[in-house]
């Protein structure tokens, strides 16, 4: 698929999963922000989380990874920090996911993932990774992460 069929990479790009919460994609994340192609080449524009996200460079080799396992060469992966992520770019579905996977999505009310309760108790503002927080349900004691908004 070398004729400018941004649609069909879109599609690709939706199997690559989050390196840091696999069960989304870096498509649901927001990351992959545009796909263009101009001069017989795709641009694929990638915004991270934050600006210091140690997960960049993986969004590019897996992204990279994909595209070549898919015989796409004619390619280039350009990181773009305006406008910045935000937690906007995730649909009701992504959020929805991550709780099904145990990580309170990003909204203004903290919900437990195991018990659905928002009796909630912050335990540090990181977590796993710096766009997580460390939470305790106070009705059924569990810890889980919530993702930052």
């Amino acid at each position: 698929m070398q004729n400018g069929k941004t649609s069909h990479i879109w599609k690709l790009l939706e199997t690559v999963p989050d390196p840091e919460i696999p069960v989304i994609s870096v498509v649901e994340l927001g990351v992959v922000r545009n796909i263009e192609f101009t001069n017989n080449s795709f641009l694929i524009y990638i915004t991270p989380t934050y600006s210091g996200c140690p997960a960049t460079k993986t969004f590019q080799d897996d992204i990279s990874k994909c595209l070549k396992q898919n015989n796409i060469n004619n390619f280039q992966i350009i990181i773009k920090y305006d406008p910045p992520w935000t937690t906007d770019l995730m649909s009701e579905r992504t959020k929805e996911k991550l709780m099904k996977y145990g990580i309170s999505p990003p909204s203004e009310n903290v919900i437990c993932p195991q018990c659905k309760s928002e009796n909630t108790q912050v335990i540090s503002q990181f977590s796993s990774t710096a766009c997580k927080a460390l939470y305790k349900c106070l009705n059924c004691l569990e810890p889980f992460e919530f993702f930052k908004c």
